[in-house]
């Protein structure tokens, strides 16, 4: 009787375990937690990682916000935009065409024929550059913010932390978290980069601040 490789291993994992029950492992917790950085660094450092993923930036004060949206929208000639049904429509007051409050009914592919979508974010890590959504109602299901070609997301500069510690402990683990660092971007195996492929091709973050 011939033994595949499979099957050796298998047997050995079934003699390991039969050696070594398995048992409950104390895995540490204790992350750095605490660090803190000034507004104009926390601001600074997050719009270069932006950058650096060729993301767009917009930098404006809270009373701006409308506007500031409302120009980045016109600049890309987004006249069929989606919202998630929790966002603040103050933001859009400035804005002039067809607003789509999304819904758990919507099929996804009609998602497909808007020109982009407004949402808020939970949190920011600026050494990382990368924007936590958690499906709340400012910023809605996962699929709103990955089928349009277009995302523009409100950053609060009081939502960003220094680092990715700091940012998770101010999440809800029981929420779907979406991690978002850039556009969606890909390369083959020639590191040719193309973008929009698992999600939106351009990615327009709004970060309001008091500074």
């Amino acid at each position: 009787m011939t033994v595949t490789a499979r099957e050796t291993i298998l047997a050995r994992i079934r003699d390991a375990q039969a050696l070594a029950p398995a048992s409950a492992v104390d895995i540490p917790r204790d992350y750095r937690t605490g660090r803190t950085l000034p507004d104009a660094d926390r601001l600074a450092l997050l719009t270069d990682r932006l950058v650096d993923y060729k993301a767009e930036v917009h930098t404006c004060t809270a009373d701006r916000t409308p506007e500031v949206i409302a120009d980045v929208l016109r600049e890309r000639a987004v006249c069929h935009l989606g919202i998630p049904p929790g966002l603040d429509r103050t933001w859009l007051s400035a804005y002039e065409g067809e607003v789509h409050v999304d819904s758990a009914d919507t099929p996804v592919p009609e998602l497909d024929a808007l020109d982009g979508v407004l949402t808020s974010s939970a949190v920011t890590c600026a050494e990382t550059g990368t924007i936590f959504l958690d499906a709340s109602p400012d910023q809605g299901r996962r699929a709103l913010t990955l089928v349009p070609d277009l995302h523009v997301c409100v950053v609060d500069l009081s939502t960003v932390t220094p680092g990715v510690p700091e940012a998770v402990t101010r999440l809800t683990p029981t929420h779907p978290t979406t991690l978002i660092s850039g556009p969606s971007a890909t390369s083959d195996i020639e590191l040719e980069r193309l973008e929009g492929v698992h999600g939106p091709r351009t990615l327009a973050v709004v970060i309001r601040t008091d500074m």
